[in-house]
């Protein structure tokens, strides 16, 4: 039986994915785009993503400007899967670190298992600095949703009864956020032309007439100097031209691997299609290579996410979350 309030397609989706593409707006109202991993919320009726409490910033811009969208098209493990556009409202939540943190870690386990296939509890334990949570729960307002990411035709549609609101985020902590820990990639066209011919999973993001984040899949069709070129399927929404964010990303079937990147820049119509011009690239968070790479990769962010661990706890006025997993924890995790 479907819990929802969402038609059964969409409902299936949003338990079925492992990916979505997430966009918030920065204060000057530019789309950020970034995938992330959906779940159902606890009472069934919003799409929550998270993110790091050390890396707080697509929760950051949602606590400033809740009008947020979600792309759920990725068929990469589960062919056939049916494209849903979510436009909603989004509710930041980080005044329980420790019950986030129990959360992700069960959700997260039960979703993605291999992701933590044959790593001991001891070591995962250590690694709070990734475990520990904001949850940034999206309450639908519309939804539009297609046979497939190629939009071959008109989409079907859902809006939520007229008055519906959300609830507001907790208070915004204390102090000054973090900065980057990251740097971007020194330049964008060579990264683009690199994530389009390993077939690369390409998304886009305008701002649409009711001010929400549009985000669509979209086919590159050429990569220049003067930007990407896009294809857009015949029955996907209208793009305005301005600010844009386009997410290119590869992972494989048991996503036991990623490799995610973000360009912000400007979209333009043409007769041929659409022109997104870069501007820059984001800093990503990839995890490509063999199991080895990935693992060694990981190890290095978390060393230095560990430093900004305490102080972002401390700015919340709450300790350092535990990682703790449940009694009947998926045995993949060794003991």
């Amino acid at each position: 039986m479907n819990p929802t309030p969402w038609p059964d397609a969409v409902a299936d989706v949003v338990e079925r994915a492992v990916t979505t593409e997430y966009a918030s707006l920065t204060r000057a109202g530019t789309p950020v785009t970034v995938p992330t991993t959906p779940y159902l919320g606890e009472r069934a009726d919003t799409i929550d993503v998270s993110t790091g409490l050390t890396y707080p910033a697509k929760a950051e811009r949602a606590r400033t400007d809740p009008r947020v969208a979600l792309l759920l098209a990725d068929p990469v493990g589960a062919p056939g899967t049916p494209a849903v556009l979510v436009q909603g409202l989004a509710t930041v939540r980080d005044s329980d670190l420790q019950a986030n943190t129990d959360r992700y870690v069960r959700v997260s386990t039960a979703k993605l298992p291999d992701a933590t296939k044959g790593q001991p509890k001891m070591v995962l334990r250590r690694m709070a600095w990734y475990y520990a949570r904001i949850w940034v729960e999206v309450t639908p307002l519309h939804i539009w949703w297609w046979p497939s990411r190629e939009l071959e035709a008109a989409p079907s549609e859902w809006h939520a009864p007229d008055g519906t609101s959300a609830p507001l985020s907790d208070p915004p902590p204390p102090g000054r956020r973090p900065g980057a820990w990251l740097s971007p990639p020194a330049a964008w066209e060579p990264l683009a032309r690199s994530m389009a011919a390993q077939g690369a999973l390409v998304d886009v993001t305008a701002v649409g007439a009711n001010e929400f984040p549009v985000c669509l899949p979209a086919h590159a069709t050429a990569v220049s100097s003067d930007g990407i070129h896009l294809r857009l399927g015949p029955g996907a929404l209208a793009l305005s031209d301005g600010p844009a964010c386009l997410t290119m990303h590869l992972h494989d079937e048991r996503f036991t691997g990623q490799e995610n990147h973000s360009f912000v820049g400007t979209l333009t119509s043409l007769d041929t299609g659409l022109l997104f011009r870069v501007e820059r690239v984001l800093p990503d968070w990839s995890l490509a290579g063999n199991k080895a790479r990935v693992a060694v990769g990981f190890l290095a962010k978390g060393r230095i996410l560990q430093r900004r661990l305490a102080a972002e706890a401390a700015r919340r006025g709450q300790p350092v979350p535990k990682v703790r997993f449940p009694a009947r924890a998926s045995s993949s995790a060794a003991s």
